[in-house]
């Protein structure tokens, strides 16, 4: 047991507490806002501090660069970091997903939700997009919060972490931004259709304000449906959403950026619908590629009973008129991920964290 003083022993029991199963079930339905404000700020370097001593018997997280990707642009303010990541659902990784290579002690949650904020903490998003979100009340909430972020989420209506037992009700979208950068103007929860029916699939949509610059940008969030074979659903589901987020951008004027597990490849129809969108949205992570037009060859990579599965399927769209891509967060190498793949004791999900910082274009009145 580590010595450790009062303020750090009150922010070891704020990352340790968890809630009983009856406490969270007593959200599920209401999903109001807990009330974190009464308690107390964290200094996110303590946070972290008490993240690494968790993990002190594990290896060290892997490094990553960000790449410039405008060199000597000027911008009048500071950039907006975003990050998009499938965090791993914590009863699908124990209990549904497979991954052979992995072992279980690694995704014990108590060391696992370390790991997943010590990636956050490392990079700092103004504005953090997570999918597979199973332990928002009892963690990611309340710690949040504390760290200066107003906080959203929002349930898929048939979760399959709840065929899972002892889970911790059911995963789905999670929305988080500075308050200190932003205002909130707008917020809409989205079920997505698929052929006029409700799927089982969400998305979140807020219309924030820049306080820095006093522009308005809309982002979003959202998880498509899993598994080949349900490209077409995919698909309509991805209409579906251009159609809410045309609505709520008053057709592009306000300019918007989609993270997301798409769970879809370059080569599917839904990818297709949000390049050829009227929104006139590009997809940030192909400037990474030495011509500017080629997705990551990767940003997943795992291994399951049927073999190995290495794909692309998380995104992080914007729009190219109004926004500017200063730098995009590097992926992890084959040596890095290592034989085994992901999950593992270095990395806690079995995607990668997508993270870039975006500007706004000089010219808000610059025609699509």
């Amino acid at each position: 047991v580590c010595s450790m003083g009062n303020s750090t022993s009150r922010l070891y029991s704020a990352l340790a507490k968890t809630l009983s199963s009856g406490a969270v079930s007593q959200h599920q339905d209401c999903l109001e806002q807990p009330d974190s404000a009464r308690l107390d700020p964290i200094d996110p370097k303590d946070l972290l501090e008490e993240c690494q001593m968790v993990l002190q018997k594990r290896p060290p997280r892997f490094q990553r660069s960000f790449v410039n990707l405008r060199k000597n642009a000027a911008s009048n303010h500071r950039p907006i970091r975003v990050m998009q990541w499938n965090i791993l659902a914590q009863a699908l990784g124990e209990g549904k997903d497979n991954f052979v290579q992995c072992p279980m002690e690694a995704l014990k949650w108590e060391e696992r939700k370390c790991l997943i904020l010590e990636e956050i903490l490392a990079y700092k998003p103004d504005i953090l997009c997570l999918q597979e979100v199973d332990h928002y009340f009892d963690t990611f909430e309340p710690l949040l919060s504390r760290l200066g972020y107003q906080c959203t989420f929002f349930p898929k209506p048939w979760s399959p972490c709840l065929d899972v037992e002892q889970n911790n009700g059911p995963d789905g979208c999670a929305l988080f931004f500075v308050k200190e950068r932003f205002q909130l103007v707008h917020s809409a929860n989205i079920r997505l259709t698929a052929m006029k029916l409700k799927t089982n699939q969400v998305a979140i949509a807020q219309t924030l304000k820049c306080n820095e610059t006093g522009r308005l940008f809309c982002i979003a969030v959202t998880h498509l449906k899993a598994r080949t074979g349900w490209e077409r659903f995919r698909s309509a589901q991805g209409c579906d959403l251009l159609q809410n987020l045309k609505s709520i951008t008053q057709g592009a004027k306000i300019p918007l950026i989609v993270c997301g597990d798409f769970n879809a490849e370059p080569t599917e129809e839904v990818y297709r619908e949000f390049s050829n969108s009227s929104l006139n949205l590009n997809s940030a992570y192909k400037l990474l590629s030495p011509d500017g037009q080629s997705e990551p060859p990767y940003t997943t990579w795992k291994i399951r009973p049927s073999g190995e599965c290495r794909h692309t399927l998380d995104y992080i769209w914007y729009s190219q008129h109004a926004l500017n891509v200063n730098s995009a967060l590097g992926l992890l190498t084959e040596e890095q991920i290592g034989p085994n793949r992901l999950p593992s004791f270095n990395y806690p999900s079995d995607h990668l964290s997508l993270v870039c910082d975006f500007s706004f274009n000089q010219d808000p009145d610059r025609l699509l």
